[in-house]
């Protein structure tokens, strides 16, 4: 779905406040307008891109300055400064722009064209025709395969499975690799495959208009005079992949643009970072200075030609018509050229090309290159590089972002022994690493090659014929509602309804108990080699209330027996009290596993009697069929049979994190960087991963808001803030300022208020669907910035990027949002910087972002080490281009008081046509590129290095002024000094040294000079590129300026080449060098002095530190340590976190009725994923087709029930 992450660039239509279409009805559908299966991300087509580029680019004020400016050259009274000096610049700017702008928008056109005519079955005049994407109407009835893209929304009308189901995977929206089930409704789903019946469908469906809510759908469907009701389960999205369904129809709803996954990719925003908001500011100030020394310059033209311009007439006749008042006139508009340099147009080209570099220097970062998907860092966007270093707030998904949507069978208990550790013959628990030894699996047949255990001593147990063990994993067999199939002999592939289940009856596959089919009466099961069929009584389902589930099965010999897996909290309640001891153990051993993060279960059994289990059938029986009070009915006989339940033992399943999660957290923790996880996962589920990665500590307090009405909110925020900050006034002091261009933006931001101890705050989506609102939004604000953790539960895409938003708002902090789905797409587009994770799910987000990697890991490397060197990079390189572009312009404004105001320029015009773009570019392009105030490994060491970028400390107004006092001072030295120095002076020969050429000569060598030291003086990581630059620009300055002062040039073009012998009259006399020693001595000795004093009495953590490396050198590496563990009575996030389950499904007579003789085709292409090799505990076997049967999808959370 390439292009699909981009904005798309349609025009606006009225507003839709329904949709009604009607089945197979072409000119009906049309009469609305409604929009076609094409998409459009392009900007730009053939024709309008030179005129809407140029537009564009001359949107921005200092291209429109610069254009001005090359229009008042072209004025002979005017201009002192040949037109080239600014024509070519400004061209190769704009140009260089607009090829960049145009390889964009042809990829963009690619990727739609690739989308755009992918091809479909569409049912058309009775027949089925292959048709394009883009062609597709709504109202159209399409047909899927197995392993085919869903082309638009449908609403689906019949399958090929019983009961109209079908199999979906929603990785692209969702993030979650396990299948999703839909199911069509009874009336449509008898339509079968009969195209003679489908195409004379006439449905009509009014539903609601397109939206971005994945979650849900309102609509319904009239047919033949009956009206049936449409949700969300009867609706397949774009962005979905069809699996485990021959086949499918479906009724086009939206189409294109107007769908739900298009909808949440929204329009693409232009972002633009804090220094680039900063410098139109600056530039507004700089024009404004510019404007005043023009003025005054002008005006002392006038007072000058007034009173002693008369007495050069002689000399340098006036032109007739030009009095003083004119003079003074074309004087200022000569000045503002004269003095331009205060803002060049290199100034954006270097700016563009160190975010270029540093782009680069992300994209080769082998240390963010991840071998296993073959996946490189990449800056996708080159123009937010050193906003990376200023990042206060991170918003994180948690599917698929932090954890790898894998679950993998760790631990258990089993009749009081913990197995899954492995201790050395000391008995010291040993690390399990990737080179452990691995459990040999090999004598069973039906195992799963990508199972991995790591503790023999189990599986020598199961095979010891242990009966307690052989029960624990015949519970696992039996007691789930997972699906399976077997497409060839021994290949199995498991449905589960949740990966949880999955992994839990794959850990029973491989230690001899495999679950092998199942019918609505049976489950068959190989127990170590032997094949054994359970008579299936009852299913007694789970659901969040009971927090556990049970099966009731007979066996072969007639024994009946309960098994029982749940929550431990609810599971002791019914145990049979003899099993009190081996709960005191097994209550160990599951805080062992809840310190470890990992979700618990507890399983056990109970043997029933025929007549007991008779009668309870019967009364079974009755309260299923009763009409008055069903449930609760039900809900009796449940808790009648689960008593006195004996106890076998516990699970411990791992919501397997991404590598290197929790470290990241402590080292961004440590950059002062808060962290918010924003999910669609249930409370109980964020939360466990909340422990697992140290974003919530025992020790912490953590508040809770869950309620169900606005003043409930309000309650329950204000009951955490007042616990929290018992001081704190009621009402939050929010501080408003103007800001922006021209200061016509209003802020608010609200301060934050220091507390004591260590908070966090888990909130759910209905409920912060009411604290979003208005009158809550700074409740809310305040209450979560108090906390160090905050995760909000249950959330839509359109709540995640209101998130964003409402802390962009209010705190004026940098934020960054990491997603790896279509559902984090609003949020990364929301967000200051956007992070896509390039996974298994897709490139949804990652098409949407500014940089992309891989690993959630990567995150710290990309902040603390790429994006502080940037930002430090990029402030260092404004403070000294400023300083050296005004130390040049001032010059100028001091010599305009020995020249009449003449606007005569105080350097020869090759020096100034040179100055920026090639004496004194390369060497401030070399600080900006490749500096470093310590190297990776320091940065890494000492997070807290990057907290003067969240506060502006590198660059700011302050620093900008003391940059323009610096050069104030520098100006004033460099045109005096050499002014007095040299005046009345003679050569040794007795003849004269001072004139014009000479005096320019010395002026602009003393500049060069200057401003090179003072970049030494920057420079604090030198290689040998900035060497080469710095000496080589020297070298070329004075071999440019032998070259154009040479005899050979001025008898070639006299005008152009005026300066003839001039360096030869100058640089052979030693007062001359002296003066330039002198110059560079009092310019760069209060510098040199200032710094060393403020680093002996206030040095910054950078000059700590420095200071630290150049002592030690590099640092020692990080020991590596166990993962502590954590005692706590928090457990079973596993069961808490299910829906409920699908027994009423696997009971269903005819959910298992096939067709007769009908054999389904091969589902998949390859056997293995590099996802699945990377964890081989991934209990799926189902993988992505090879890259020629669609593309890579991508991920979008949903809303579970």
């Amino acid at each position: 779905m390439g292009s699909e992450a981009s904005s798309f660039g349609e025009k606006e239509k009225r507003q839709e406040e329904e949709r009604r279409l009607r089945a197979n009805d072409r000119p009906f559908n049309l009469s609305y307008n409604y929009a076609n299966n094409a998409i459009e991300t392009s900007k730009y087509n053939i024709f309008t891109f030179l005129p809407l580029n140029l537009f564009e680019q001359f949107r921005r004020i200092a291209n429109t300055y610069f254009l001005f400016l090359l229009i008042l050259q072209l004025i002979p009274q005017v201009s002192s400064l040949p037109w080239f000096t600014t024509a070519v610049p400004l061209v190769v700017v704009l140009t260089i722009t607009a090829v960049k702008d145009a390889t964009d928008d042809i990829n963009r056109h690619k990727s739609d064209k690739q989308v755009n005519n992918r091809m479909v079955d569409v049912l058309i005049n009775g027949e089925l025709k292959k048709e394009k994407w883009m062609n597709v109407q709504v109202g159209d009835v399409v047909q899927l395969e197995n392993n085919e893209f869903v082309t638009a929304d449908l609403l689906l009308l019949s399958s090929s499975e019983p009961l109209n189901l079908v199999y979906v995977e929603t990785a692209e929206l969702d993030g979650e690799t396990n299948l999703k089930v839909k199911q069509a409704l009874t009336v449509t789903g008898e339509m079968g495959d009969c195209i003679q019946v489908l195409a004379g469908f006439k449905g009509e469906v009014r539903c609601e208009p397109p939206n971005n809510r994945l979650d849900k759908f309102k609509g319904t469907l009239t047919m033949d005079g009956q009206n049936y009701g449409l949700d969300n389960d009867k609706v397949l999205l774009r962005g979905c992949t069809l699996r485990n369904t021959e086949w499918c129809f479906g009724l086009v709803i939206f189409g294109g643009p107007d769908t739900k996954l298009m909808q949440n990719s929204g329009k693409a925003t232009f972002k633009r970072t804090s220094i680039d908001h900063l410098m139109n500011i600056l530039v507004l100030c700089i024009f404004g200075f510019l404007a005043i020394m023009c003025s005054i310059l002008a005006i002392g033209n006038a007072i000058w030609e007034m009173t002693d311009g008369s007495v050069f007439t002689e000399f340098l006749p006036r032109e007739p018509g030009i009095g003083t008042s004119l003079s003074s006139f074309l004087s200022f508009w000569s000045y503002v050229i004269v003095l331009n340099a205060v803002v060049p147009i290199s100034l954006y080209v270097s700016v563009e090309i160190i975010r270029l570099g540093n782009s680069f220097f992300i994209d080769w970062d082998r240390k963010m290159y991840y071998p296993k998907n073959d996946t490189p860092a990449q800056a996708r966007t080159t123009t937010l590089n050193e906003e990376l270093g200023q990042i206060k707030y991170i918003f994180s998904d948690k599917t698929g972002t932090l954890t790898q949507n894998i679950m993998t069978f760790n631990k258990c208990s089993i009749n009081g022994k913990a197995y899954g550790e492995i201790y050395d013959f000391s008995g010291q628990r040993v690390e399990i690493t990737e080179k452990t030894e691995k459990v040999d699996f090999s004598w069973n047949p039906l195992a799963d090659p990508k199972f991995v255990f790591h503790d023999g001593s189990l599986l020598e147990t199961v095979r010891g014929r242990n009966p307690e063990a052989q029960a624990f994993f015949r519970l696992l067999a039996l007691c789930h509602t997972v699906m399976p199939e077997e497409k060839k002999e021994g290949e199995l592939n498991y449905q589960a309804q949740s990966p949880d289940e999955g992994a839990l009856v794959t850990a029973a596959r491989n230690f001899g108990f495999v679950f092998r089919s199942r019918t609505p009466e049976t489950i068959t099961v190989m127990e170590m080699g032997r094949k054994v069929v359970y008579e299936l009584l009852a299913i007694l389902d789970f659901n969040n209330v009971r927090k556990r589930m049970s099966v009731i099965v007979r066996s072969p010999e007639g024994k009946l027996t309960l098994y029982c897996k749940g929550a431990d909290t609810i599971i002791y309640e019914r145990l049979h009290p003899s099993c009190n001891k081996l709960k005191e153990v097994t209550t160990g051993h599951l805080d062992e596993y809840a310190g470890e993060g990992l979700r618990t279960l507890v399983l056990a059994y109970k043997d029933l009697e025929d007549s007991y289990m008779d009668k309870w059938t019967q009364h079974y029986h009755d309260a299923s069929t009763a009409i008055d009070g069903r449930e609760e009915r039900l809900d009796e006989l449940y808790e009648e049979i689960e008593k006195d339940l004996i106890l076998l033992g516990a699970t411990a399943v791992e919501d397997k994190l991404q590598d290197g999660v929790p470290q990241t957290i402590e080292q961004l923790a440590l950059a002062d960087i808060k962290i918010w996880v924003l999910t669609g996962d249930k409370q109980e589920t964020a939360e466990n991963i909340g422990y697992s990665c140290n974003m919530l500590r025992e020790n912490m307090e953590v508040f809770f808001v869950s309620a169900h009405t606005s003043e409930a909110v309000r309650e329950e925020l204000q009951r955490a803030r007042r616990k929290m900050c018992p001081d704190a006034a009621e009402e939050p002091t929010v501080t408003r300022a103007r800001a922006g261009l021209f200061w016509l933006h209003q802020t608010e931001t609200v301060q934050d208020e220091k507390v004591d101890g260590e908070y966090a705050l888990i909130i759910n989506g209905h409920s912060l669907g009411f604290a979003l609102e208005k009158d809550l939004e700074l409740e809310l604000l305040r209450t979560a910035c108090m906390c160090q953790t905050v995760i909000c539960c249950r959330v839509t895409p359109l709540q995640k990027a209101q998130v964003v938003q409402l802390v962009k708002k209010y705190k004026q902090a940098v934020t960054l949002a990491i997603g790896d789905g279509a559902n984090d797409v609003s949020m990364i587009k929301a967000a200051h910087i956007g992070v896509g994770i390039s996974g298994q799910e897709g490139m949804q987000a990652v098409l949407s972002s500014d940089f992309s990697f891989a690993q959630f890991r990567y995150l710290q490397r990309l902040l603390l080490v790429h994006g502080r060197w940037s930002y430090l990079r990029m402030c260092k390189f404004l403070k000294y281009f400023f300083y050296k572009n005004f130390t040049f312009t001032l010059v100028h404004f001091w010599y305009a008081f020995f020249c009449g105001f003449s606007a005569q320029t105080v350097y020869d015009e090759w020096f100034i046509t040179l100055y920026n773009t090639v004496y004194t570019a390369l060497p401030v392009l070399g600080l900006s590129v490749f500096d470093q105030d310590v190297n990776d490994r320091w940065s890494l060491r000492y997070p807290q290095l990057y907290r003067p970028g969240q506060l502006n400390k590198y660059f700011s107004k302050k620093a900008f002024a003391r940059a323009i006092m610096n050069s104030c001072f520098s100006s004033l030295v460099l045109f005096f000094i050499p002014w007095a120095a040299m005046h009345d002076t003679v050569r040794d020969d007795g003849k004269d040294i001072v004139d014009y050429q000479s005096f320019a000569l010395l002026a602009q060598t003393c500049l060069l000079v200057v401003v090179s030291i003072q970049l030494c003086l920057d420079t604090h990581y030198w290689t040998a590129l900035n060497h080469l630059f710095i000496w080589g620009s020297l070298a070329a300055y004075f071999g440019v300026t032998f070259t154009v002062y040479s005899n050979g040039l001025f008898l070639i073009l006299p005008s152009s080449f005026p300066f003839i012998g001039t360096e030869r009259n100058s640089l052979t006399q030693p007062n001359v060098w002296l003066t330039i020693f002198l110059t560079s001595l009092l310019c760069i000795l209060p510098v040199v002095a200032l710094r060393f004093i403020l680093i002996q009495i206030r040095p910054t953590i950078n000059d700590k530190m420095r200071y630290k490396m150049h002592e030690e050198g590099l640092p020692a590496p990080a020991s590596k340590r166990l993962p502590p563990k954590r005692f706590t009575t928090r457990r079973s996030g596993y069961a808490f976190s299910h829906s409920k389950g699908f027994g009423d499904l696997v009971t269903s007579r005819l959910f298992l009725m096939k067709h007769p003789l009908k054999v389904r085709q091969s589902l998949f292409f390859q056997t293995d994923s590099s996802l699945a090799e990377d964890q081989p505990q991934h209990y799926r076997t189902i993988t992505e087709e090879p890259e020629e049967q669609g593309e890579t999808q991508e991920t979008q959370e949903t809303q579970s029930p």
